[in-house]
């Protein structure tokens, strides 16, 4: 380091041997996330929904999609990877329900069961909080025995495309609405260039994102 200033030195050193400093507006984003703050903030938006008849209960839609991460992904997927893997669920009308994180490596019939787990219960209105479809919509991907038998065991009626068939089945009719939510997401940068290295970060991004369609769809009802 000859040549260089002692305090700048100084600095380059500590930089070297110190953990990664986060921004203060990130250390707040991610530990309100894992506080539950945008969780409960989504929930409150989902029976604001409900309560102005906007969640269609009849069907849930099922759908991943996988985005190149520039800086590695997520550490929960595979050091392999360079891959992060999106999965949602949203009703019958693209109302966002649930979003996972995930790994590039993950097939994507792995994450149904969780990603159906992870939508709240739904309040709004008078009687017992809804937190299941009638039927359940997805694509090739999803098709598989044990996976098809679990969903009717909570329930739910699975409409899945199944594997070898023709393309044209009019399951596309319905699906199209998670490909619009797709594109919301997507319509932020942060998300739709994931340079986050930190899974809390990239999942409390998701999790913002979330709140804030669900409230533009609520601002277009008034």
């Amino acid at each position: 380091m000859a040549g260089m200033g002692e305090a700048r030195a100084r600095r380059i050193a500590v930089s070297r041997t110190s953990p990664r400093v986060v921004p203060l507006r990130q250390q707040r984003l991610r530990d309100w996330n894992e506080a539950g703050v945008w969780q409960r903030l989504h929930e409150v938006l989902l029976a604001e929904l409900y309560a102005a008849s906007r969640l269609d209960w009849s069907r849930w839609v099922v759908d991943s999609s996988h985005v190149r991460a520039l800086k590695g992904g997520a550490r929960r997927a595979r050091r392999r990877s360079t891959v992060d893997g999106l999965a949602l669920i949203t009703d019958g009308y693209g109302s966002l329900l649930a979003v996972l994180l995930t790994g590039g490596n993950r097939n994507d019939v792995t994450q149904l069961l969780p990603l159906i787990d992870a939508v709240p219960p739904v309040r709004g209105r008078v009687g017992r909080p809804r937190r299941k479809p009638d039927s359940l919509f997805a694509d090739r991907c999803y098709d598989h025995g044990v996976y098809r038998d679990q969903v009717r065991a909570r329930g739910i009626v699975p409409a899945i495309a199944r594997r070898g068939t023709r393309h044209g089945t009019g399951l596309g009719t319905y699906r199209w609405v998670v490909e619009r939510t797709f594109a919301w997401l997507h319509g932020f940068r942060r998300l739709r260039i994931p340079w986050e290295r930190r899974a809390d970060m990239h999942e409390a991004l998701l999790k913002l994102a979330c709140c804030l369609i669900t409230h533009r769809q609520l601002r277009a009802l008034r």
